[in-house]
């Protein structure tokens, strides 16, 4: 942040008085902004979210007008919120990957963030610790800027063993509950296992998967928008 720097002797005239307090105004501008963070929509305006993900939210192998961003943001809509939900989803991503980039994927002025990271650390049999970490220090860092946080959950294959699927299914609602987040607990309930709502691969959303993922995360997201005062 700028400073504003005085300098030279002080006066008594009525142009410098109202220099000083054209220069305080400067300063409690700036001051507020570093308390609250950047400007949030005004009443009225579209609220800004970003979705911070890997494929499931970039929309793999979909049309954008296919992938979750546009298909929840146009939900949203059809129930009278006004929102704009920029797609931050990088197929490939881990959350530590969702970390690295964090910054410039979540601009300033951005009113909340739905974070959707992991799935790929669980295929890929990361130490949980290593994504459990990378997950906190996204929502701290969020929350630093004073950004509210969705929390969208995965679940570890079952193959992966007892001790496996303890430690990583735990990392959510963990971090839900330390740090007081929205959580929706599994980003592929009622997609994950069912043919005709993935992809040939069997682990991508279809599109009409991706509607059924909208429709069942919708409510959480409501109640996430009520925390935003919309």
């Amino acid at each position: 942040m700028a400073g504003t720097r005085r300098g030279g002797s002080y006066g008594t005239g009525r142009a410098h008085v109202q220099r000083v307090c054209g220069i305080l105004a400067v300063v409690l501008v700036a001051a507020l902004a570093a308390v609250t963070g950047s400007a949030r929509a005004a009443p009225g305006e579209p609220l800004k979210l970003v979705a911070l993900g890997d494929s499931l939210t970039a929309g793999y192998n979909l049309p954008e007008s296919a992938a979750f961003p546009t298909v929840l943001e146009a939900a949203l809509r059809a129930r009278g919120h006004a929102v704009t939900i920029t797609n931050a989803g990088v197929s490939g991503d881990t959350a530590s990957g969702g970390l690295a980039r964090l910054d410039w994927s979540v601009p300033d002025g951005t009113d909340g963030v739905i974070v959707e990271l992991g799935a790929n650390d669980m295929l890929r049999g990361t130490d949980p610790e290593v994504t459990r970490k990378a997950l906190e220090t996204i929502v701290s860092r969020l929350k630093a800027r004073n950004i509210p946080v969705l929390l969208a959950g995965m679940y570890a294959a079952r193959n992966l063993g007892p001790d496996f699927v303890r430690r990583f299914d735990s990392i959510y609602p963990d971090l839900a509950g330390k740090y007081g987040l929205v959580l929706y607990p599994f980003f592929l309930d009622g997609v994950s296992g069912e043919a005709r709502m993935t992809l040939p691969d069997g682990l991508h959303p279809s599109a009409e998967g991706v509607r059924r993922i909208a429709e069942r995360i919708l409510p959480s997201v409501e109640t996430f928008l009520t925390r935003l005062g919309r």
